[in-house]
């Protein structure tokens, strides 16, 4: 059983209730104009943080805000390290002006998906990640090409599991528009998250259980539900006795 978890939700996307959600997490990842987010919406994101005593880090992502940063591009190493360079430190910048040190990073969408099984990709992130701060957490699916990187390179890692995504039977996302992919229900996310925060394991789609381990949990805040989501989510951890804290670098 997991004493603790981080309780993160990917934010300042222009699409949730931040201010509502902000409270219940542990960690935000701030959209960081990729697929989302400038430097009004960085900026008022990494207050709230600072106001509620969050975990901010960056959410870099394929740079395709037409698509949400959910469709998949095939781009060389070197062109992925741009963009995420570029889009951490950009919300680095101006978190520095706003007196807040990023604790994280996790990459978005399509992005965050390519480097769950592309080595070469996922290299290319955590080299960048690691040149920039050798001290940001880099947060990956559990048990993917991503963690592996982030180890690889010295990094400190945080293996991610969602609550209201559906896996397949490797322990991968089930793509978006597939049949189980998100799940609606709140009854069978909170049942999703106590199963992965008290026994590390989740229930594939077809019922394969597969092991997964659980450093962070993510809720995805442009749910039109996200922030009762959240409070559920959250009060059902605390009442299983697990605490809820951000990931840290130690």
């Amino acid at each position: 059983m997991n004493a603790r978890i981080d309780f993160n939700c990917d934010l300042g996307e222009g699409c949730g209730d931040d201010a509502a959600i902000l409270p219940l997490v542990s960690s935000a990842s701030i959209a960081c104009g990729g697929h989302a987010g400038d430097e009004e919406t960085m900026r008022a994101t990494l207050r709230l943080c600072r106001a509620h005593g969050v975990a901010a880090g960056a959410h870099p992502s394929f740079e395709d805000r037409e698509h949400f940063g959910r469709r998949a591009l095939t781009l060389p190493p070197d062109e992925v390290a741009r963009m995420v360079r570029e889009q951490v430190l950009r919300l680095s910048a101006i978190a520095r002006e706003e007196g807040i040190r990023l604790a994280h990073v996790k990459p978005h969408g399509a992005l965050y998906n390519v480097a769950a099984d592309d080595h070469g990709v996922a290299d290319a992130i955590a080299a960048t990640v690691a040149q920039i701060d050798p001290s940001l957490v880099l947060f990956g699916l559990s048990g993917s090409a991503l963690t592996d990187a982030a180890a690889a390179h010295g990094l400190p890692v945080a293996h991610e599991v969602f609550a209201e995504r559906g896996y397949d039977a490797r322990g991968r996302l089930l793509p978006r528009g597939t049949p189980g992919a998100v799940i609606e229900s709140l009854a069978e996310a909170i049942a999703q998250v106590r199963r992965l925060a008290l026994h590390g394991e989740v229930v594939a789609h077809g019922g394969r259980v597969v092991p997964l381990r659980a450093d962070t949990l993510c809720l995805h805040g442009d749910r039109p539900d996200a922030a009762a989501f959240a409070r559920a989510v959250r009060e059902a951890l605390l009442a299983d006795g697990v605490a809820i804290a951000a990931v840290t670098a130690a």
